[in-house]
């Protein structure tokens, strides 16, 4: 095939570049020139600081005290001959828990025994002589001395001898015992063992003095921490889980501890299944408290740095600014503020890491978990409506 043949395809090309070629350079040269535009502000989730009455409640260490704790000593000195009691079983008031020698109580009440006879046999004697006056008064009434102070004798020989038996006071949970069968008993000095009354028990807490005074600056807080008030204290076992009864607010320490500063509280809870044990360390949460015209917020909303504790909030212009601020107690998932918002501040709470102060938003209302994973479900489901209905097209 010659050359030749080739000439008019080739002229058809040069004459379709040459019309192509200079669109596409005006093109090229616009674009070149162009300006971006400037990306939207972003947006940040914001909750409107209002007062309202917000529910309180305050954490402290408890301990659990019995409600009675009996310390078991004998009245008489002896050897221990029988220990009949379970260390750490229940006992009964009046079960016998020692029993000592009674040889030589035995002994003395025999002999006051016989003491008493001898003295009433001498005034049965004397008294009708002293009638007929034969013999003389003074004779009878040291006659009827004797045998008051020998029928004493005997009340005192009988007592000793019955408190050779030890017995329990109360009923409650025995403790160990200090003295074993064999130990010799000195009198009363000698600890034997303590007998606790557990159901009900006490939890006594300490608030703090500070903790005082905001209650007691308050008229319908300071009717709580009366004895017998409406306070629901509640109990948190060493476990995490919370006794399913509420106790009652029993007594109030008339003064304050010297050494700490603090104030003694103690609540009665019912404890038939002995589930606070006596000296257990247990968490107390007092409910019952409000605190009106609270300003609080998410705690999430609350941002620290370098000591300070600090919230961005939305000024006008949708501006933000950091403003510092002094949490107080916790409401729920709230934080009440103290100090450093006001009412009708806009507090940035989520989308805090899309912004800094002095940057531009666009402030939504923020929702909380529930409503945000609503809003996730929805949307997840209006995008599966939406590509389904593409692939059907």
């Amino acid at each position: 095939m010659s050359p030749v043949e080739f000439r008019p395809a080739r002229g058809r090309l040069l004459h379709t570049l040459a019309v192509l070629l200079p669109p596409l350079a005006a093109a090229g040269c616009h674009d070149s020139g162009a300006t971006p535009s400037a990306p939207p502000p972003p947006e940040v989730g914001v909750v409107t600081v209002a007062p309202r009455a917000l529910p309180l409640s305050y954490e402290f260490v408890g301990e659990v005290q019995p409600i009675k704790r009996v310390e078991v000593r004998a009245r008489v000195d002896g050897v221990i001959e029988r220990r009949p009691f379970t260390e750490g079983a229940f006992v009964k008031a009046g079960d016998v828990l020692y029993r000592l020698e009674r040889i030589r109580s035995d002994a003395a009440y025999r002999n006051a025994s016989a003491q008493l006879a001898n003295a009433q046999r001498t005034l049965e004697r004397l008294e009708p002589l002293a009638e007929r006056q034969a013999v003389a008064q003074q004779e009878v009434d040291d006659a009827r001395t004797e045998a008051e102070s020998a029928r004493a004798a005997l009340d005192e020989a009988r007592k000793d001898r019955e408190d050779a038996v030890v017995r329990a006071e109360i009923s409650g949970r025995v403790g160990r015992t200090r003295l074993e069968v064999g130990a010799r008993v000195t009198g009363p000095s000698d600890l034997l063992t303590t007998v606790e009354q557990l159901d009900p028990v006490y939890v006594s807490f300490r608030p703090s003095s500070q903790d005082l005074l905001r209650w007691r600056g308050d008229t319908a807080s300071a009717r709580l921490i009366r004895p017998g008030s409406d306070l629901r204290v509640h109990v948190v076992l060493p476990d995490g889980t919370e006794l399913p009864r509420t106790g009652k607010l029993g007594y109030v320490s008339p003064s304050l501890d010297p050494e700490t500063g603090t104030q003694e509280f103690r609540a009665t809870f019912a404890n038939r299944d002995l589930v606070l044990v006596s000296g257990q360390f247990v968490r107390v949460r007092l409910e019952g408290f409000v605190r009106r015209d609270a300003l609080a917020i998410p705690a999430r909303a609350v941002q620290q740095s370098l000591g300070r504790q600090f919230v961005l909030v939305v000024s006008k212009g949708d501006t933000v600014r950091s403003q510092d601020v002094t949490p107080g107690p916790w409401s729920g998932e709230s934080w009440i503020i103290e100090k450093g918002i006001a009412p009708g501040d806009r507090v940035i709470v989520d989308g805090v890491q899309k912004t800094m102060p002095g940057g531009v938003v666009h402030p939504v209302p923020a929702a909380d978990t529930a409503a945000t994973g609503d809003s996730a479900g929805t949307a997840r489901a209006a995008d599966s409506s939406s590509a389904t209905a593409e692939e059907e097209s």
